[in-house]
């Protein structure tokens, strides 16, 4: 039989594990390309040989999607173009189906969990959401915090941001802030990474999780599975827990895969319930009863701590938003806006007018970012770009509403504060009492 002629489209995360579960050493199939999408400068690059497998000497090539038509017209005749990202609208994800099939691709593909989610001899704790900036990080730190004071050993397996070296980034482990730089870290790792480091967690990452689970099952009593935007877990889980917004309630059943993660659920998390507006509470609560009423609904605040409130009152100021959950997540605010408005800030200044180079060009891809500046930085040439729309703004202050503080990477010339958050899960049961029935505790 001919092998089956595949495209995979992605953006640098699930689609490297989708080939390493279903494509890799596998003779029915020959993956010709993977596109790339979502995050700036990821294409351009080759999938290595020495992680594709026997089967592929030169290493796969990574294109931009919008070659996709021309890919198929050139490979074909393509018989699998394999969707493999996350954090897409059901019209968007069946809009590059209808893109690719009368481009010419016999099939469009969708690999779901059952078939990524490989068995750990350790315990997991899965961590998910349904979009993207819904409060996973903090959901997973307090997590963590619990069963370390429990006594278990955690590690932290985040999903993958692998954006640079992909050899060099096979595996990862990051156990000091040292680690960060030692593995030329964007900003968008850094502030997935750091603040675990700094409560004593290691973290591993990269790109073959086979690979990252065999090492991290020797040194861990529990592995925490933190996700990545709103996709599927890449390890079975022993307990599953999925983070919900009601900032964007009804975007639970209407984005792909975060729909799955609800569904399958142990236990979902409405997140941010002190600054949500109640009708839109119980929109979420309904839609988790509606798909999965075996689920265990709790309810969870992220109440903001602010470093200097006084810099804000009266003042205009710039607030600096993490990135991801302002482009891909939708969100057009977060943490820094909230303080701004509760701080009495006299105006939130537009950093468009002041915008340079690629910070320019992704307000040009996503219009619909609020009157807030995303913290891009996956390269040192957009890192300075950050750091010179800063300083450009006419802003007084700068609000810093990022997991990191990103006084340490750039400089800041203006007066700055920092916002910080932490989840405060309300009412019973605790993820105290949860955790400790689950594992012995």
């Amino acid at each position: 039989m001919a092998k089956r002629k595949v495209i995979i489209m992605g953006a640098a995360g699930r689609d490297f594990h989708n080939f390493n579960c279903v494509y890799r050493d596998n003779e029915d199939f020959e993956v010709v390309a993977f596109t790339a999408t979502q995050i700036p400068d990821i294409d351009g690059r080759a999938y290595p040989a020495e992680l594709a497998g026997k089967l592929y000497p030169e290493g796969i090539p990574i294109l931009e999607e919008d070659d996709l038509e021309r890919l198929i017209a050139e490979k074909g005749p393509i018989d699998d173009v394999v969707f493999s990202y996350s954090d897409v609208p059901y019209q968007y994800l069946m809009s590059r189906a209808s893109w690719a099939m009368a481009a010419g691709a016999k099939n469009f593909v969708l690999i779901g969990p059952e078939s990524t989610m490989l068995k750990s001899n350790v315990p997991i704790v899965a961590i998910c959401a349904t979009r993207t900036g819904c409060g996973k990080s903090q959901t997973t730190r307090r997590i963590a915090e619990i069963l370390t004071a429990a006594g278990k050993k955690v590690v932290v397996i985040r999903h993958p941001m692998p954006y640079g070296d992909l050899v060099k980034q096979t595996w990862q482990r990051f156990e000091t802030i040292d680690d960060l730089a030692a593995h030329d870290c964007t900003i968008e790792e850094m502030e997935e990474y750091e603040p675990h480091i700094n409560r004593g967690n290691i973290v591993y990452a990269g790109v073959d999780y086979h690979e990252i689970l065999r090492r991290a099952e020797k040194e861990a009593d529990v592995i925490l599975w933190d996700g990545g935007n709103n996709d599927t877990p890449f390890y079975k889980p022993d307990l599953f827990i999925t983070v919900a917004d009601p900032h964007r309630a009804g975007d639970e059943l209407e984005y792909y895969p975060g729909e799955i993660n609800l569904r399958m659920a142990d236990i979902v998390i409405i997140n941010k319930i002190d600054t949500a507006n109640p009708e839109d509470i119980f929109e979420v609560m309904d839609n988790i009863r509606m798909v999965n009423p075996g689920a265990l609904i709790m309810e969870a605040a992220s109440p903001i701590m602010i470093e200097d409130a006084d810099l804000i009152r009266g003042k205009s100021v710039l607030v600096v938003e993490d990135g991801p959950t302002l482009t891909h997540g939708e969100m057009q605010y977060g943490a820094g806006v909230m303080a701004a408005l509760a701080h009495g800030a006299g105006e939130l200044i537009d950093p468009r007018p002041w915008a340079v180079g690629s910070i320019a060009e992704t307000f040009e891809k996503y219009p619909d970012v609020g009157t807030l500046l995303p913290a891009m930085g996956y390269s040192p040439q957009q890192i300075k770009d950050l750091e010179d729309t800063i300083n450009a703004t006419e802003a007084e202050a700068v609000i810093i509403g990022t997991p990191i503080d990103l006084r340490r990477i750039i400089n800041i010339k203006k007066p700055s504060t920092r916002v910080e958050y932490e989840l405060q899960v309300i009412g019973k049961p605790t993820l105290d009492e949860i955790l400790k029935k689950k594992f012995d505790l």
